[in-house]
């Protein structure tokens, strides 16, 4: 009898970071949620599951040491649907007999997924739960085969599991200089478990109306709400006479590859520009923190400053040097970066995926969706993740401080400016 093949594959450039930083804690794991209008459905949902394995299954997959670099090899596990005690994005625990990087959960009217930044990003994590819905309604006989198709492929490619990192790399490119130090919350942490997420929930008409006098996009405005924010906490602590160490305010915010470079795949392929201010310069008003985001976001997604980015992180990983140190030393080495440099470059994270998109015949089925990035650092604190479905704007704010003070500024802000927020703890 013929052994069955087994698929393994390193791990894509972005991820090579992500088990060396990974605790407890710092778990890594991102979580996309759909809160649909009626109870969930369990049998509809096991067979919607095992069509969406089949049909995605190279995230089957669980991590693995060589000498040089940890990778992936493909396992049997089923993906299991579990009832989600609603404490997100908890760490995956290597030991148990299931060793898979993802998992489903439901509750209720509420179906979310999990998934290791090891195996993808946002866009991976949102295709592979919006494959579960579309499977679900089918079995429910409210979708169409070619309603799925529009969808999304029932044919694996090839491409889905490709590097797009080293697909798009080029040679002889300079590099980005390195970022100086940012302004970091000067909040508390909380005692473990440290994670909480606060939900608030916008019109997306109210918002558009704002970007739209302003001729900026929602991330735009957004990520200047939250400099906005930060600058308000950096001046007051000023005020009481406390001069913060360092006087950049940084926001990182993801950018989706695929809508610069022609890449079907499912691994990670994202990037980050980074609008700041620099205090030193004295406060900026709303208008002109705007404008400063909205020019740094054209700038920095232009394909050829993207190029120099990919440059650097893909040209660091193929120096020979590197290639030939022991993975004991080489995790140690990616947590001290880490935490020496890209942890402090930046003061905040807006992760926006982004509008949901869903066939009319389900659209109705769906209320909202939320995404929660991965639980902060310790030094950053706090992070928020935005999606859009219908005329509802979800953003999360994670939060490993006791303070809440970021996030009653930012939303009190918002209701200033005319946009109704409504607030929830769970969802």
């Amino acid at each position: 009898m013929k052994k069955k093949e087994t698929f393994w594959s390193p791990l894509d450039n972005a991820a090579k970071i992500f088990p060396a930083i990974r605790n407890k804690e710092q778990t890594t794991v991102m979580r996309l949620s759909a809160v649909l209008t009626e109870p969930i459905v369990i049998s509809s949902l096991l067979n919607a599951i095992k069509k969406a394995e089949v049909r995605f299954n190279y995230f089957k997959v669980q991590l693995r040491k060589g000498f040089f670099w940890y990778y992936l090899e493909q396992v049997d596990d089923s993906i299991r649907a579990l009832p989600d005690d609603n404490v997100p994005c908890t760490a995956f625990d290597m030991n148990k007999e299931n060793k898979l990087l993802l998992r489903v959960l439901v509750f209720k009217n509420r179906l979310s997924v999990e998934f290791s930044h090891i195996l993808t990003d946002g866009h991976g994590l949102f295709i592979f739960l919006k494959s579960i819905l579309i499977y679900y309604f089918k079995e429910r006989g409210l979708i169409s085969n070619n309603q799925i198709d529009h969808f999304f492929t029932r044919d694996f490619d090839k491409e889905e599991i490709e590097d797009s990192y080293h697909r798009y790399f080029k040679e002889n490119i300079p590099t980005v200089t390195r970022q100086t130090k940012a302004f970091h919350l000067p909040f508390q942490l909380r005692s473990k478990p440290r994670f909480d997420v606060l939900f608030a929930i916008l019109s997306i008409n109210e918002i558009q109306q704002k970007t739209q006098e302003k001729d900026v996009s929602i991330t735009e405005y957004l990520v200047a709400v939250y400099l906005l924010v930060l600058q308000d906490i950096y001046f007051e602590r000023k005020g009481k006479g406390i001069s913060p160490r360092n006087n950049i305010a940084r926001i990182q915010v993801p950018v989706n590859l695929r809508k610069i470079y022609p890449s079907k795949t499912m691994r990670n392929f994202s990037l980050f520009v980074m609008p700041e201010l620099d205090f030193r310069l004295g406060k900026y008003s709303f208008e002109e923190i705007l404008k400063i985001v909205y020019h740094k976001m054209q700038v920095e997604t232009d394909e050829k400053l993207i190029s120099k980015i990919i440059s650097r992180n893909v040209g660091s990983e193929r120096k020979i040097l590197l290639r030939g140190i022991p993975l004991w030393l080489k995790s140690l080495v990616l947590y001290l970066k880490y935490y020496s440099e890209g942890a402090n470059q930046y003061s905040g994270v807006v992760t926006n995926l982004g509008k949901v998109d869903l066939p009319p015949s389900i659209s109705n089925k769906v209320d909202f969706f939320a995404v929660t990035p991965p639980p902060p650092n310790k030094k950053l604190k706090l992070n928020c993740g935005v999606i859009g479905y219908g005329n509802k704007l979800v953003l999360s704010f994670g939060n490993i401080s006791k303070s809440k003070d970021f996030e009653q500024k930012f939303l009190h802000f918002l209701s200033q400016q005319g946009i109704n927020v409504k607030l929830k703890n769970k969802i």
